[in-house]
């Protein structure tokens, strides 16, 4: 025997066919293999040291009978190909000057029993404590250990990493380094402190907030809920109708306008609780009620403008209000009920102050009347009261000329067209006609004194003339026997005169 062998083929030692075949030279890499199963299957799996490098006898690298103690793998680690292993050396696995070979290559140990994994060497490096296992590489890469990545995706994790949480430092979520599996997904389990509803709303955060932007609601109220929300709801804040607690609510939030308006109610319920009637979302303080269409009575000229409550002095659905005007204007009422109930004969709703058409009442008016201002006949508003007769307006005008010599009805002499054009035909209106000389006297002449009702006047001549006579009385009074009215100084020629 040339030497003793390594101590690994002490037992063999005895037995030189274990390891060679007289006069075959090559099966002796045959027989190495048969031994060194491990290696034999390297190659022919193409894989390991053995399995990349070219074929050759065992000898040429490994010789033995060199002593127990002789080493038999000759390495020199500046030459070595780490490419041709099962771990090629990459990024800062290749920098000699901070990694070693006995860093991952434990003495006393075979150099393929290294291991593969990055948590064969790092495990005391593993913050996570093996909780995300063994699988380094899923995080980490050679490069930079502290440079991670990892594929959050919903097949990956069931929680996709989308919006501001891109960005996100891990230990923000995790914030136990061993403590990455079992985090919870609900958004409330990294959020809570920054929940401004502080649990009134519950736990489902995503309801209503997204990761792209936390600030904007995306919520949408219309297909979600059996409310859409309109003109100045849309920009409501939650809170103002939301007020309780989702997680002890057990009843539905009110969906009618008086639900969350009752103290907005200025009509303090008279109006009832359907505010929509009247009333919409975009401007509260526009009214869509058109009292029109929807009444039986619409409101026309004035009315138009007038307050509701003017009229609505009760509750809208229990007060009939009738439709006459008094009903309502009777404080108005300036007639005092003399004129009756129906003031539209004379008024309309346009203007109250409306002309009336005197020519249906007991007095048309009728020449200078028309252009006279009613509060001269008028003065008061009780129309019904004020007289008829011409003397009741005139008697101030009867004062300066008759002097209530020719009586109270002026409309004997006098018409409306005009005051000063007056006709009164004394033949045929009484039994005294004027002619002769009664033409030229005026009819103060013979009306003297006031005439309250019918006119008493003698109708003989010395009743008018005894002052005239000039007989004295001696030819009695019978004036017209001798004289006449053309002329008294004439005298009847033939004239009988009575005898004493």
């Amino acid at each position: 025997m040339p030497g003793e062998v390594i101590q690994g083929h002490a037992k063999l030692e005895d037995t030189c066919t274990e390891c060679h075949i007289r006069f075959d030279k090559e099966a002796q890499i045959r027989l190495c293999s048969d031994c060194h199963k491990d290696v034999k299957s390297d190659v022919l799996k193409h894989v390991g040291y053995h399995g990349r490098i070219e074929e050759k006898e065992c000898s040429v690298c490994h010789t033995d009978h060199k002593g127990r103690n002789a080493k038999i793998v000759v390495m020199d680690p500046e030459k070595f190909d780490h490419t041709k292993t099962d771990f090629p050396l990459k990024d800062a696995h290749n920098k000699p000057e901070k990694v070693k070979c006995k860093d991952c290559h434990e003495t006393k140990k075979k150099y393929r029993d290294a291991p593969l994994e990055c948590n064969g060497c790092h495990r005391k490096d593993d913050k996570h404590k093996g909780s995300l296992g063994p699988d380094c590489k899923n995080c980490h890469n050679e490069r930079n250990w502290k440079e991670t990545r990892f594929d959050h995706s919903l097949e990956k994790t069931r929680y996709a990493l989308i919006g501001k949480h891109i960005d996100v430092k891990c230990s923000k979520c995790h914030v136990s380094l061993s403590l990455y599996k079992g985090v919870s997904h609900e958004c409330v389990a990294c959020h809570r402190k920054d929940d401004k509803h502080k649990g009134a709303y519950g736990k489902k955060c995503e309801s209503c907030h997204t990761e792209k932007d936390w600030m904007k609601i995306d919520f949408d109220h219309d297909t979600k809920t059996k409310f859409k929300l309109l003109g100045k709801h849309v920009t409501t804040k939650c809170e103002a109708c939301h007020k309780t607690d989702v997680k002890s609510r057990s009843e539905k939030i009110a969906t009618t306008c008086i639900g969350c308006h009752k103290k907005d109610d200025k009509h303090k319920d008279n109006f009832g609780s359907k505010c929509e009637a009247c009333h919409v979302e975009k401007i509260w303080k526009t009214i869509t009620f058109d009292h029109t269409r929807d009444t039986k009575y619409p409101l026309k000229g004035k009315h138009g403008p007038v307050k509701c409550i003017a009229c609505h002095t009760g509750h809208l659905y229990k007060q009939k209000l009738p439709l006459d005007c008094l009903s309502c204007h009777k404080k108005d009422d300036v007639h005092k009920d003399k004129l009756g109930k129906r003031c539209e004969s004379c008024h309309t709703e346009k203007e109250w102050k409306t002309k009336i058409d005197h020519g249906r009442t007991r007095f048309p008016l009728l020449g200078a009347h028309i252009k006279v201002d009613c509060k001269k006949c008028h003065q008061t508003q009780l129309y019904l009261d004020t007289p008829l007769a011409c003397y009741s307006c005139h008697k101030k005008d009867d004062d300066k000329t008759h002097k209530r010599r020719l009586g109270k009805k002026c409309e004997t002499c006098h018409n409306a067209r005009s005051w000063k054009a007056w006709d009164y035909d004394h033949g045929k209106r009484t039994k005294f006609k004027l002619d002769g000389g009664h033409k030229k006297p005026d009819c103060y002449a013979c009306h003297e004194q006031a005439v309250e009702t019918n006119f008493v006047i003698v109708r003989t001549c010395i009743g008018c003339h005894e002052n005239d006579d000039v007989h004295q009385g001696k030819f009695g009074q019978l004036c017209e026997r001798c004289h006449v009215v053309a002329d008294f100084k004439t005298i009847l020629m033939g004239s009988v005169l009575p005898k004493k």
